[in-house]
């Protein structure tokens, strides 16, 4: 699936120009976490988020009175002053896998989607992100997700989908990822059951490792 297909394309953005009171406002009133910057061609020049906003505002060892008069000149200052420019961007072509490697890797919560030219298009988000794979991979309805490690080998998939029709039991998708072991991958069946006991039985029976799915992935993220 690509980006296009699930990126956020109703855009509120703003101008280098524009006054941090004028962003911080908009960013309030519709819950924002991001904010693009455009010049009059539409092209992205920079993008602003709640974390530059926040290191804007003033010490707060100041007075009160100090910090809120302070804070009143910060905000009359232009969004170029503090946006990040010349952001990572995507394109509306990139795959949803490729959006996730690129927020994992750049650890950003946003990222701009832009056409060759570099008029802003759309933007995906870390939530817009997790919402797409939730509804590809339909655990939108209830459920269980197992992780089972396997040897990479051929017809693994298939013993554990036989595992699981046996038992009359549809599953709303399959995911395989590369394990940081060597010649090992692990296979994550979403089952449209919470009742996975005669299933969990029988794939052990059949040799294979259960792990909780949450504890396989810090495991991936510890051994980076």
């Amino acid at each position: 699936m690509f980006v296009f297909e699930k990126m956020k394309t109703d855009l509120i953005s703003v101008r280098p120009e524009t006054k941090l009171a004028e962003a911080k406002a908009l960013m309030q009133d519709n819950n924002f976490r991001h904010l693009p910057v455009v010049d009059g061609n539409d092209k992205l020049v920079g993008i602003i988020t709640d974390r530059d906003m926040r290191d804007a505002y003033p010490s707060s060892l100041l007075t009160e009175e100090a910090y809120q008069r302070t804070l009143a000149e910060v905000m009359q200052h232009p969004v170029e002053k503090i946006m990040t420019r010349d952001p990572i961007t995507i394109s509306p072509y990139y795959t949803l896998q490729d959006t996730l490697l690129v927020i994992g890797q750049k650890k950003v919560g946003a990222l701009p989607v832009v056409d060759e030219e570099g008029h802003l298009k759309g933007i995906m988000s870390t939530r817009d992100l997790l919402q797409a794979f939730v509804n590809i991979m339909g655990i939108n309805e209830p459920g269980t997700l197992l992780c089972i490690l396997v040897t990479e080998k051929t017809g693994q998939l298939k013993r554990i989908v036989d595992i699981v029709t046996e038992e009359n039991v549809s599953m709303g998708s399959v995911l395989v990822a590369r394990d940081w072991a060597q010649e090992k991958r692990a296979i994550f069946p979403y089952l449209l059951t919470n009742n996975v006991m005669a299933i969990k039985k029988k794939l052990l029976e059949q040799g294979f490792e259960l792990l909780d799915p949450m504890k396989w992935y810090l495991d991936q993220l510890a051994s980076k």
